[in-house]
């Protein structure tokens, strides 16, 4: 190191110093302003009403929660099992196929799931004189917009398979086909897989959106029975106790997420859902 450089160091160290404990006092500063100011007896009322917590169970657990995972796993393996055809559609030779993937795709990814509910809900059911029942509507609803995401998620992995790999393989006198199936695909997901976890955890929070067909007491997922509590007792807690059984799905999955990132990689496909 020079004479010239040391000083030039010593000063932006310095700076970066000063930069934390600026970012450290604002914090203080903020924490101190919100234990002084709240209104904590108001926030207990409102949130923490240890009775009508209480009165929340078992069938937050029981009912709730239980819906809101199967609700969930419908949705994921009806849009995963679509997404491996539409990513393979994607990267056909032959172009109408491609052109029908892409189309799905970018129809799927542009709507809102909200509109995807009500038109399984109550636009196809007028126009085509058909019947759901609430659990093939919430896997046709999640399934095709989780599909277009994870279609794409799966396209990646599958491209980030090294060419030699697939060369390899049809050297050895593989079928395109086999070689896809047996080669191809086993490596890919090792790379989707964490990229495909957060898709679950998307789908876990948009099948909230199930309340818009209207639901009978034990159909109930986590979204509409805080909601019929919280008109119930009036109170917020309700609302947090749903919150939290979310949290019990979300946070595990999140932790699954991040190992299998650590240990395989991912691939980054969506900017949002």
């Amino acid at each position: 190191m020079t004479t010239l450089e040391r000083p030039a160091r010593t000063g932006r160290r310095r700076r970066e110093r000063i930069g934390r404990g600026v970012q450290y006092a604002v914090l203080v500063v903020v924490l101190v302003l919100v234990v002084l100011f709240a209104d904590w007896g108001r926030i207990a009322r409102a949130f923490l009403d240890v009775d009508v917590a209480a009165a929340q169970f078992p069938e937050v657990i029981t009912t709730a929660l239980v819906n809101t995972i199967v609700y969930t796993a419908l949705g994921f393996g009806f849009g995963l099992g679509l997404g491996i055809v539409l990513a393979l559609l994607k990267m056909s030779s032959v172009a109408p196929y491609r052109w029908i993937a892409t189309g799905y795709i970018e129809l799927f990814r542009g709507l809102p799931a909200l509109l995807v509910f009500i038109a399984f809900g109550f636009g196809v059911p007028i126009a085509f004189q058909l019947r759901f029942d609430i659990y093939s509507t919430v896997m046709l609803s999640l399934g095709l917009v989780g599909a277009a995401y994870i279609a794409e998620t799966i396209r990646a992995g599958i491209q980030a398979v090294p060419r030699g790999q697939v060369e390899a393989a049809r050297s050895l006198g593989m079928s395109r086909a086999r070689t896809t199936v047996t080669v191809v695909m086993p490596q890919a997901f090792r790379i989707i897989l964490p990229p495909l976890t957060n898709e679950l955890i998307l789908l876990t929070k948009d099948s909230s959106l199930i309340y818009l067909l209207g639901l009978s007491a034990d159909q109930y997922e986590l979204a509409k029975f805080g909601r019929g509590a919280l008109n119930q007792y009036q109170s917020l807690t309700p609302v947090l106790v749903a919150g939290l059984c979310y949290l019990l799905i979300t946070i595990p999955l999140s932790r699954v997420s991040d190992l299998l990132e650590r240990r395989y990689g991912g691939v980054r496909t969506k900017g949002a859902a």
